[in-house]
């Protein structure tokens, strides 16, 4: 198969996450959550395999009539922001007013920054919070906070859209990757484990994902705090 054809099929792999979009909507509707988020995590998987092979076979020289960063977006607009907002507000998890506010919140704030073409820092990771909503509503499906708290969370969260706190991208952020890579890979497996036993009480997938979710969260904060050591022979 020559590069143009691995190009293209790249850019067919990108568009199968708006099949699995339409698959998590279906059992959203359903109040099949553990179902909805399954098909989500799939998605998450998609995603994080169709950028590093869209740079290895060059999709924008090899298959340009295609613009894949435009229809990564369309797809993570779906998967990541809009069907956990319904899943959000349709769940019970936050009650009455609450529930509106989340979801206006999520969604608004969330299309903007989207549109933000200051969202990538220069070490590819990103500036401010990046609307991964999908990982943040699975963890509060599996904690089960106080609709206080899950409020708190959504308004802060969506607030660091806005700022330059900086928030590591799972694969492309070369700083204390070593760490990343199996902490993002975790959260993906206790995600699926949490969705797989329908969030039972007490599991153990739960702690997995609190403890990945933090790190995801605080890393590129800790990396702007602490100053990157120089290399030796550097100057």
């Amino acid at each position: 198969m020559n590069d143009r054809l691995k190009a293209l099929c790249v850019h067919l792999l990108t568009a199968t996450g708006a099949v699995l979009s339409m698959f998590a909507m279906l059992a959203a509707v359903n109040g099949e959550w553990s179902l909805m988020f399954l098909w989500l995590v799939f998605a998450l998987l998609v995603d994080g395999i169709d950028g590093p092979l869209a740079r290895r076979y060059d999709t924008t020289t090899n298959w340009p009539t295609y613009d894949g960063v435009l229809m990564d977006l369309i797809v993570d607009y779906l998967t990541y922001v809009f069907i956990p907002a319904y899943a959000l507000f349709k769940s019970g998890l936050l009650e009455g007013w609450t529930g509106w506010i989340a979801m206006i919140v999520i969604v608004y704030g969330s299309v903007i920054y989207f549109a933000d073409t200051r969202m990538k820092t220069t070490d590819k990771s990103f500036a401010g919070f990046p609307a991964c909503w999908n990982m943040v509503v699975l963890v509060l499906f599996a904690t089960t906070p106080s609709h206080w708290v899950i409020l708190f969370v959504v308004i802060a969260l969506t607030l660091t859209m806005f700022t330059n706190l900086k928030f590591v991208h799972p694969t492309r952020t070369q700083r204390w990757r070593w760490l990343t890579l199996p902490m993002s890979l975790g959260w993906v497996i206790f995600a699926a484990w949490a969705a797989w036993v329908d969030f039972a009480a007490g599991s153990w997938a739960h702690w997995g994902l609190v403890i990945t979710s933090l790190y995801l969260c605080t890393a590129g904060i800790l990396q702007q705090i602490l100053p990157e050591r120089p290399r030796k022979g550097i100057v």
